[in-house]
């Protein structure tokens, strides 16, 4: 075999130390969102052994909070994404300031929401339907776990701001804790130990928020032990035009969760009228499901942090190129995710239910969704990277436009009109997906997916960053030190 050039050889190098760095960042974040997962999974396999009253409970509560998550995980997009360009623009007294407004928004938000629990949890839950003994229940468990939802918040935030310098291992360390802690006080406070009595549902309310404490108080240790920034006090009031910043940002990303879920709702009908079996084996597909999304949103916060970086950075060619080799690893391992599911998904499901016909579907269901897996990566990788880009508006439109039209149309036309049913449905959910993924990667190769400016050549990029003040630069010095 002939010798590989030396140019070659320096790119197989800079390539491997690329995806060396995108593993680095991306794995405790895909960590971190299965233990994110688990906290919730915990309280309904611990409340599941009390009774159904209490599970339903949960549950229900569990759907108001993922509103109160994704108004968080805004905040939390929109402080990331302004650290790691200022990061990249070598500013790290910007990257503290946004820190510090970040969790002054947090803490805003989070108290807000409190209140709102604390004089409006019964009439959040009728909103869903809730009556009789869950309704008396959920209320309860509601008012423990979310008026002290400024945890949440700060939880949500002080994670971003680690991201934000890099540090994607201190908030899986967090997580970890929190998940341990949380286990342990559910069989405790729920069931009783020794003099300790059994609590029930308000045991598992108790055990999430001191859980939410101990990860809250991780998260302030590990940012006060990150020497990339420096909190000062006169940061700790607000500041105009930095919160205009970080809601300019934010707010689009919040619409497109909630988009996605009020999307869900249109199609949900459609589902039902198929019947209950279909729609429970549609509910528990999704579930399995999530575990391939931990995947694909630890990859994404990787996206979003280094191509946020280069952005800052004013290097546009290197952010398309990071962003385009981070979509090629994770559909990687996301296509490995989706022939475990292909092969397994119906085994898995028998767990869930004892029902055969149930069972059938999941693994339909499944299967399908088993072959979209990579294009589900390059979505929601290429949407880190348009938030990294500081266009989170974009995504925000596009997830409007899939998830109201053309996968509710087509679940319509497939699963109701042709009659495939559950099959119809994941078909639809694919090619969303696939629509979706497809636009996002061709605007970026268009160049129109980093806010407000166009794309740069290579020359050009070069020349602004070696001489900016320079007319006639010296290019060659420029491109060996680039």
């Amino acid at each position: 075999m002939a010798n590989l050039s030396d140019q070659t050889i320096q790119k197989q190098l800079s390539l491997r130390a690329k995806v060396k760095i995108i593993l680095v960042l991306a794995l405790p974040a895909v960590v971190e969102n299965f233990f994110q997962t688990m906290l919730g999974f915990a309280d309904t396999f611990f409340v599941a052994q009390i009774g159904l009253e209490e599970v339903s409970a949960v549950g229900v509560t569990n759907a108001i909070l993922a509103i109160y998550f994704a108004l968080f995980m805004a905040i939390g997009v929109g402080v990331n994404v302004l650290m790691v360009n200022a990061i990249g623009e070598q500013d790290e007294k910007r990257a503290s300031k946004i820190a510090q407004q970040g969790i002054i928004l947090a803490a805003i938000v989070g108290s807000l929401t409190g209140v709102v629990t604390f004089l409006f949890a019964e009439s959040l839950l009728r909103l869903l339907g809730v009556e009789g003994k869950v309704l008396e229940l959920g209320a309860l468990y509601f008012r423990i776990v979310a008026v002290p939802s400024i945890l949440m918040a700060f939880m949500f935030v002080m994670s971003s701001v680690l991201r934000g310098v890099g540090d994607t291992k201190s908030p899986m360390k967090a997580v970890i804790v929190a998940n341990l802690v949380n286990i342990v006080l559910d069989v405790v406070l729920i069931f009783g130990f020794l003099f300790i009595p059994a609590l029930g549902i308000v045991g598992a309310a108790i055990a999430g928020v001191i859980a939410r404490i101990v990860a809250t108080l991780l998260l302030v240790r590990y940012i006060r032990k990150t020497k990339e920034m420096t909190f000062r006090k006169e940061w700790w009031r607000l500041d105009k035009g930095s919160q205009k910043e970080l809601l300019g940002l934010g707010t689009p990303a919040a619409i497109e969760r909630l988009a996605m879920r009020v999307g869900q709702v249109i199609y949900f009908g459609f589902i039902v009228a198929l019947g209950t079996s279909t729609f429970a084996a549609h509910q528990i597909a999704g579930n399995i499901e999530t575990f391939s999304y931990m995947i694909a949103y630890g990859f994404a916060a990787a996206a979003t942090i280094i191509v946020g970086k280069q952005v800052g950075s004013g290097n546009h060619a290197e952010a398309k190129s990071y962003a385009k080799l981070i979509a090629f690893v994770s559909a990687g391992f996301m296509a490995v995710m989706g022939v475990f599911l292909f092969i397994f998904g119906e085994w898995i499901g028998s767990f869930f239910s004892e029902d055969a016909a149930v069972i059938h579907e999941i693994g339909i269901a499944l299967k399908i969704s088993a072959l979209f897996q990579p294009f589900l990566a390059v979505l929601l990788i290429l949407t880190g990277a348009y938030q990294g880009a500081r266009n989170t508006k974009y995504p925000m439109y596009l997830t409007i436009f899939g998830m109201w039209l053309v996968r509710t149309v087509f679940v319509y036309v497939l699963a109701i009109t042709l009659e495939l049913g559950i099959a119809g449905v994941w078909i639809a959910i694919g090619i969303d997906i696939v629509f979706r993924a497809i636009v996002l990667w061709v605007r970026m190769e268009q160049g129109r997916w980093i806010k407000g400016e166009k794309e740069m050549s290579f020359k050009d990029e070069v020349e602004c960053q070696c001489h900016p003040n320079t007319k006639q630069p010296k290019l060659n010095e420029c491109v060996n030190n680039y």
